[in-house]
């Protein structure tokens, strides 16, 4: 039995973590059966989603995950791909995960509305005593990680100006394409995907959404992909109150 962790629709997505619907998403591609469960952050070691359970082996990270799958499988997200175009679609995922999803931390955790909006409910079964010492030593980690790489360090608009250049390169290279590679989905899709559709969501209050939806062919592009991997599944409420 694989079991994957994470949690489902939440602020106007299919997942409020971007990596959690690339997983997600990626293990359909595979083909592998599995269930979905409400991540607990606190069992396992690196205190992060998603995760997986196979047969009582833990995985954790969605790379780790993909590639765990793979061996298993004896099958590649990628079959097709030239190893050029395999290489461009790892750079692809890099390019997505770094300045677009720091975007996405930055402007939800870090803006006070944005966060009281969305993340606080993260923190709603802490009891009312502890909450706040709870949630500004997390926002205050957010912000420190963000600082020490050196991302934090930049202007809003600065910030937005790196995900504007990555948003545009992925347009770009998608074209007129269905998916990055041509008419079958690849390993890059599922990242991809999930980081715009994370970035290009309208709940909160941040110019992200826009950079994202004034290309027309991603708005397709993540429709398309939403569609196809992103509906349907019964996830777990998670315990909030």
């Amino acid at each position: 039995m694989i079991t994957l962790y994470g949690w489902g629709p939440m602020f106007d997505c299919p997942s409020p973590s971007a990596f959690v619907m690339k997983s997600l998403i990626q293990l359909q591609m595979l083909g592998v059966e599995f269930e979905l469960a409400v991540a607990d952050l606190e069992a396992v070691p690196k205190t992060k989603a998603p995760y997986l359970i196979d047969n009582g082996t833990l995985v954790e990270d969605s790379n780790f995950i993909r590639w765990h799958l793979e061996r298993k499988l004896g099958k590649s997200l990628d079959n097709g791909l030239s190893a050029a175009e395999a290489a461009t679609g790892w750079a692809l995922e890099r390019m997505a995960e770094d300045n677009i999803v720091n975007n996405i931390l930055t402007q939800r955790w870090l803006k006070d509305e944005n966060f009281q909006k969305g993340p606080a409910l993260f923190f709603r079964s802490i009891p009312e005593a502890q909450r706040k010492a709870v949630t500004d030593e997390v926002r205050g980690s957010i912000n420190a990680y963000m600082h020490g790489q050196g991302f934090g360090r930049h202007s809003e608009a600065e910030q937005l100006a790196l995900a504007d250049r990555d948003i545009t390169a992925i347009a770009n290279f998608l074209g007129d394409k269905d998916y990055l590679f041509g008419n079958t989905p690849a390993a890059a899709d599922a990242s991809v995907a999930a980081v715009l559709i994370s970035a290009a969501s309208e709940f909160f209050d941040t110019p992200l959404s826009g950079l994202v939806r004034r290309h027309e062919n991603l708005v397709e592009y993540i429709t398309r992909m939403e569609a196809r991997y992103l509906t349907g599944h019964n996830w777990p409420m998670p315990e909030m109150a």
